[in-house]
């Protein structure tokens, strides 16, 4: 069967970075960094005292208290970045056939502050089982699509995907998929997380996984830096609105640009490590390009997993160079995740409206806060070091990965008709 292109229509960004589409990107193009010390608890305790959180943001200004305390924050996040995304798309929510219209949303973690904290509760309540009767539904992670579609009345495809930091860019090519065999017109696609907790802290200090550079938080995350230690935890929300191109034509509507191909793949190697050579992120970018139909040479930029980890980095670098071979020193690399920290289940949708907007626009962000050149890394590669560069972009490519070795990647191409 011949299958259906797929467009993107709208865009929503929650981010520590800017609370808007707009303001991401302004945060974006200037360098700016979300990461700061915490506010949402004491860290006197804790290794790693700051991390990227939201700045001013309430969810009273966006839905009514009511609901908002039905939810966790995770939820409230998938709220606000789809509500602008669908208002940015302008579809008619009177008119559209709702039965086509699906949400498929990542979340790696879910209400983790809401367990979280209804554990602490019972504990402290001398085993007394006084539990939030609304507990549960905040908890699941399949919350936030079911409550986007509640909220508009979508009856089309509906799950959320699960596969640590690689859940919202395998929410995108579910979705990518759904509309391809014909199984929805519209889906809206992202995913949110808010991981910035005592648990969530706690947890990936346990797992030497944060930067602790408390001291001068800002710079602390630095992808391809020598002097990288670990991962500043973000949190926040972003969403596409993934469109049939016929049913996107036929409405009028303005489309960003169009995504042509997903990959995933496996390390089968470790729980929390990579392949030290990048077997899983050659093949995983390799898929999609096959999957897109185009070649490795027509690509111009990827936005890397890039987290800041001493191991990580190098790994994906290895797996650059293998699967662009010398078209590499021609393109741009960078990692927003210096910017807005790792959003986990968040960051695969966060990073791809990086890659649209890197195509709209023209300019590539930077990869901030480098200051010292790492032997194992190609100094070759153009990583967009510490000021974003202006260039024609027709192909983005995106790149997320997640502990369990889930490994997904999405490529956008210029819209041309």
């Amino acid at each position: 069967m011949k299958l259906r292109r797929v467009v993107v229509t709208g865009l929503g960004a929650l981010t520590p970075i800017g609370n808007t589409v707009s303001e991401f990107w302004q945060g974006l193009v200037s360098g700016q960094s979300g990461a700061d010390d915490i506010t949402y608890f004491d860290t006197s305790n804790f290794k790693t005292q700051f991390a990227c959180e939201l700045k001013g943001f309430d969810p009273e200004e966006f839905m009514d208290r009511k609901l908002s305390r039905k939810m966790d924050r995770f939820a409230q996040y998938a709220i606000v970045a789809s509500d602008e995304a669908i208002k940015d798309s302008q579809i008619n929510l009177e008119t559209i056939d709702k039965d086509r219209v699906g949400v498929i949303w990542g979340a790696g973690i879910g209400g983790l502050e809401t367990l979280q904290n209804e554990v602490l509760n019972f504990a402290a309540g001398n085993g007394i089982p006084r539990f939030n009767p609304f507990m549960i539904p905040k908890m699941i992670p399949d919350i936030a699509p079911g409550i986007i579609s509640i909220r508009h009345g979508f009856r089309g495809p509906n799950f959320a995907t699960v596969s640590a930091c690689a859940s919202s860019a395998n929410a995108l090519i579910d979705s990518l998929n759904y509309i391809r065999l014909g199984h929805a017109d519209v889906i809206v696609s992202g995913g949110s997380e808010a991981g910035v907790t005592i648990a969530g802290i706690g947890g990936f200090n346990a797992l030497h996984a944060l930067s602790t550079r408390n001291d001068d938080p800002k710079t602390a995350s630095r992808p391809f830096d020598k002097d990288r230690e670990g991962f500043v935890l973000g949190e926040g929300s972003g969403c596409l609105i993934l469109e049939d191109l016929e049913h996107a034509v036929k409405r009028g509507a303005k489309i960003y640009a169009e995504l042509i191909g997903g990959g995933l793949s496996a390390d089968a190697y470790h729980m929390t490590a990579p392949h030290p050579e990048g077997i899983g992120a050659i093949k995983v970018m390799q898929n999609c390009l096959r999957d897109s139909g185009l070649n490795f040479s027509d690509v111009d930029t990827v936005n890397m997993h890039g987290t800041s980890t001493p191991l990580g980095d190098v790994a994906e670098s290895k797996a650059l160079h293998k699967v662009f071979d010398n078209h590499l020193y021609s393109m741009n690399i960078n990692s927003t995740k210096s910017m807005t920290g790792h959003l986990l289940g968040a960051a695969g949708a966060v990073e791809a409206i990086s890659s649209v907007l890197s195509i709209q626009n023209g300019i590539i962000p930077p990869t901030i806060n480098h200051k010292t050149k790492d032997e194992a890394i190609d100094d070759k590669i153009n990583f967009t070091f510490n000021k974003a560069q202006e260039r024609k972009v027709n192909v983005a490519m995106s790149n997320t990965f997640g502990f369990g070795g889930h490994n997904a990647c999405v490529l956008f191409r210029r819209f041309e008709g």
